[in-house]
């Protein structure tokens, strides 16, 4: 197989642009001034002015422009390659969403603006709540925050909120050691203390465990289901019922949320709260550290508490649209504003596109394909990467290369790195962390056979080659196997003066 070489670099990619800087360099030239000029002493208080111009590079346009060209074709990302990185759902953002999202009236409108004159942008935002309420079976919403762990610290504030309202000191949030890093984090920042519960050997709750630490001090149990090593918990709504049975709560992480659209709901099988990850689910674009988008949704008793503004339809229900006056309220009970304004909206609004154009139907199939494409890519690998949880997936899988490293010494890293030489994004490696060297695939509904046939090819012919090529890769890259903890500590910002680049 021929590799896909994203290193075609040169000195501009690969060099700072403090160190492509020349004095004297310039964008652009501007005439001579041809009116009286008047300097920033005069304009400025001594006080508000640097004691030197800052140090900014001096570069020509074309430096700029090729700099960052040349930077961005270093990079993967789901319009250039097929991103199989399992719990962060890579899947494909239509560009016709983000035409839609630039639209003058979209784009340009300001959030000062009075609700009076922004009544299209509110009849959006209120139709997004409405149908995001619809899919989780939860009744209320809030678009506020930013991002899915900013949406479930959200949720975990408005936990707290109602207990101190009821006059119920509960201290304990419990979770499964499968669940996303960000749940005890969450739990911890909203003031409580965490229990971490262990996985049974299928990947699934154990009750008995989970009932060992329920009582009056218990807040909430956090859950994905679909869970991390990608499968539907059975017992949902009895471990829901068992929260229940003590007062608790159960918040739903709605990460895994395109594994069921339209097959089953949160608030059906026992969720209190959940959280969306709009960009994971409705294809907003990801990465980067954001934009994001995560709404929270609640069950009614605790719609009181939600941050506002919400956005509220004066002649009440979806679809009333000719006529009908948007406004915003805070909730009377409400913890506050963790985002300014009503968030994230140029994300909301392509997640707003996306869930028009397919509709209910299509969101079901949506679910159906991204099932599919998880299931038939497990098959095509299972044999060389075995899969030690459930003979069926749902949207993930997690298969193990403790075996090929057993025998070859080789590692999930090293089939990752591998994996960049033949063009293909790696898939998550070491978590979940109760499966010895993990290797956390999810191929999602948007990529079709032939990627996935391709892909599986690949990761079945690296685990023919030799094993000391693969200890180095990846071979095609500016930086092969840099040391992480070095780098986290110690970050080296230019490619030519790195050791790894002698």
């Amino acid at each position: 197989m021929d590799f896909y070489n994203p290193c075609m670099r040169n000195q501009q990619a690969t060099q700072l642009l403090f160190e492509l800087s020349h004095a004297g360099r310039r964008g652009a030239r501007y005439p001579a001034c041809d009116v009286p000029e008047e300097t920033l002493d005069e304009l400025l208080l001594q006080d508000h002015l640097a004691d030197a111009p800052p140090p900014l590079p001096e570069v020509t346009e074309p430096d700029v422009v090729r700099h960052f060209v040349n930077l961005s074709t270093l990079n993967m990302s789901v319009d250039t390659h097929f991103y199989p990185l399992g719990s962060c759902t890579m899947k494909y953002n239509p560009k016709r969403h983000e035409r839609l999202a630039r639209l003058p009236g979209i784009g340009d409108v300001h959030p000062q603006q009075r609700p009076a004159d922004n009544q299209g942008m509110l009849a959006l935002l209120y139709e997004m709540q409405e149908m995001l309420a619809e899919i989780a079976g939860l009744p209320a919403v809030s678009l506020q925050p930013a991002a899915g762990a900013q949406g479930e610290f959200t949720a975990l504030l408005l936990a707290a909120a109602y207990f101190r309202d009821r006059g119920e000191q509960r201290t304990k949030v419990l979770f499964p050691s499968s669940a996303h890093g960000t749940n005890p984090a969450s739990a911890a920042l909203a003031g409580f203390d965490t229990v971490q519960l262990k996985q049974t050997s299928n990947g699934l709750v154990d009750l008995e465990e989970l009932g060992s630490h329920l009582d009056d001090q218990t807040a909430v149990f956090m859950i994905t289901n679909p869970n991390t090593v990608g499968l539907f918990e059975p017992n949902i709504k009895r471990i829901s019922d068992m929260l229940h049975e003590v007062g608790g709560l159960v918040y739903i992480d709605g990460a895994n949320m395109n594994a069921i659209l339209g097959i089953t709901r949160p608030g059906d099988f026992g969720g209190d709260m959940m959280h969306y990850n709009v960009h994971k689910t409705f294809t907003g674009p990801h990465g980067a550290g954001g934009p994001g988008a995560g709404p929270i949704a609640v069950q009614d008793f605790l719609a009181d508490y939600l941050p506002g503004p919400v956005v509220r339809n004066a002649e009440g229900g979806m679809g009333n649209t000719e006529g009908a006056t948007y406004t915003l309220e805070t909730p009377s009970k409400s913890v506050g504003r963790v985002r300014s304004f009503f968030g994230n909206v140029g994300i909301l609004v392509r997640g707003y596109c996306y869930l028009r154009t397919l509709g209910a139907a299509g969101l079901r199939e949506a679910s159906e394909q991204a099932v599919l494409n998880a299931n038939y890519l497990k098959a095509r690998l299972e044999d060389v990467l075995p899969v030690p949880n459930g003979e069926r997936c749902m949207h993930e899988f997690v298969a193990s290369a403790k075996q090929v490293k057993q025998q070859r010494g080789v590692t999930a890293m090293d089939i990752a790195k591998r994996l960049l030489d033949y063009g293909f994004h790696a898939p998550t490696v070491y978590f979940p962390l109760d499966v010895p060297e993990a290797m956390m695939m999810e191929p999602t509904e948007t990529e079709s056979k032939e990627t996935l046939d391709a892909f599986a090819e690949a990761v079945r012919t690296i685990l023919t080659e030799d094993p000391d090529l693969l200890h180095t890769a990846p071979h095609s890259t500016a930086v092969s196997r840099p040391d992480e903890v070095e780098a986290g500590r110690s970050p080296c910002l230019s490619w030519m003066s790195c050791p790894a680049s002698e």
